[in-house]
């Protein structure tokens, strides 16, 4: 499909929305299946969304338990949602039958105090009987999230549950076409968006400033359900890497990075780093850093196929202590990195030193993640880098497009501060 357009159009397939609705739930299923479980219990919002295609407010989503869904044997999924905005899901949501939405039992993570307890016998009891509908009843829950209430009662109930977050995880790492087709989607939104980034970048401006145009230009994007983050940092604030953005003003000169962490496209996630130098051009020290930082993500990157594992990718990176001196990696844990994405922001693989060199995942046809590799002088500059690609048969496809091979200057002023040490 090759990013065809947003909307849909009765003369061009694109996005089949209904096809990748049916091939999610089906992939969920298969995996639940494949791990011995008779249903699951989701109270993660990728998971909920990955089941039953619904979407909730924002404040619902980091609350496990305001809202929750299960999926029990060969039946259609059925959704716990918060209060009466159940109505509306029959209302937008027609795929999920009328009488598979219900109202949540909420605790709010204990945040109900005494009556944490009996919200959850409430919870429980509603996850037997629907165990009991689907002919499912004693047979092996999968939980995607417990707590400590969880605990209590589903002893006393005798719930038999077990890990349900690794089937889960194995059903989101891989792809449909529809869901590639989203983060292409997702990569050209980006690529705007740092375009955008390079024209309104300038010597005055502060971080929050930026950050902040960037956020509104993507809540223009028809889609946009949400902005996690824009991190933009610059100066001293770049290495180590803060990840984060303040009041401090950009001054002719500074390494500034934004990333776009994430930009949420119809429920798909990036991450999408790029590395600006504001007013004049950088130093050659800086150039040479930016190189080796390049040079480290391009390795990995050819380093991607079918077949290999995250232990290959990994591998062509520098250890902590070679890059930086520190005595463990996971010192160093996201400056060298990798991690899928789709309509969580850690989808598998997750790739980093600390593990996948001795926890190697494999590399499937489908899998779509993130590459970001870092470097910089401390409490000076640093540069930090990433692209988004996707994983096929016998190639991989980039899908972020803003220019990576040198360091973007904007508005440079010729001539200005060549001096030397500046």
């Amino acid at each position: 499909m090759a990013n065809a357009g947003m909307v849909g159009l009765d003369w061009q397939q694109r996005i089949n929305w209904d096809r990748l609705r049916k091939y999610r739930l089906e992939r969920a299923r298969a995996r639940m299946k494949a791990a011995g479980l008779g249903a699951m219990l989701l109270m993660y919002d990728e998971n909920v969304r990955y089941v039953t295609s619904t979407l909730t407010p924002g404040w619902n989503r980091l609350k496990p338990g305001l809202r929750y869904a299960m999926l029990c044997g060969d039946d259609a999924p059925v959704l716990f949602e918060q209060g009466d905005i159940g109505m509306q899901i029959e209302r937008h949501s027609p795929w999920i039958p009328k009488d598979h939405i219900r109202w949540s039992y909420a605790w709010i993570k204990g945040a109900a105090g005494a009556a944490s307890l009996a919200q959850v016998k409430k919870f429980t009891n509603a996850i037997k009987e629907e165990m009991k509908k689907a002919n499912v009843a004693g047979t092996k829950l999968g939980v995607d999230f417990i707590d400590i209430n969880m605990l209590k009662v589903f002893a006393e109930e005798k719930i038999d549950w077990t890990d349900g977050m690794t089937p889960m995880m194995e059903a989101r790492a891989v792809k449909n076409e529809d869901e590639q087709e989203a983060l292409r989607m997702v990569g050209a939104i980006g690529d705007a968006a740092h375009w955008e980034f390079m024209k309104f970048l300038q010597p005055g401006r502060t971080e929050n400033q930026l950050t902040a145009h960037i956020m509104q230009y993507l809540y223009s994007v028809p889609g946009m359900e949400d902005v996690e983050d824009v991190i933009v940092s610059s100066g001293p604030n770049t290495w180590p890497n803060w990840r984060n953005f303040s009041d401090r003003i950009v001054k002719p000169g500074d390494i500034v990075f934004m990333d776009l962490a994430a930009l949420t496209w119809n429920g798909y996630k990036s991450c999408y780093y790029r590395t600006y130098c504001a007013g004049k051009e950088p130093t050659s020290e800086q150039k040479d850093i930016y190189a080796t930082a390049l040079k480290w993500l391009y390795d990995s990157i050819k380093a991607v196929k079918v077949g290999t594992t995250t232990r290959e990718i990994a591998s062509k990176w520098p250890s902590a202590k070679e890059a930086w001196g520190y005595a463990e990696e996971d010192q160093a844990a996201a400056n060298l990195w990798g991690h899928g994405l789709g309509l969580a922001q850690y989808d598998q693989p997750v790739i980093s030193r600390i593990w996948s060199l001795d926890h190697p995942i494999e590399i499937k046809e489908g899998m779509v993640f993130a590459l970001e590799t870092q470097h910089g002088k401390k409490f000076e500059w640093g540069v930090r880098i990433e692209e988004m690609l996707i994983v096929h048969k016998d190639r991989i496809e980039i899908i972020s497009s803003f220019p990576v091979e040198q360091i973007t200057v904007v508005d440079p002023i010729p001539g200005y501060s060549t001096l030397a040490g500046r």
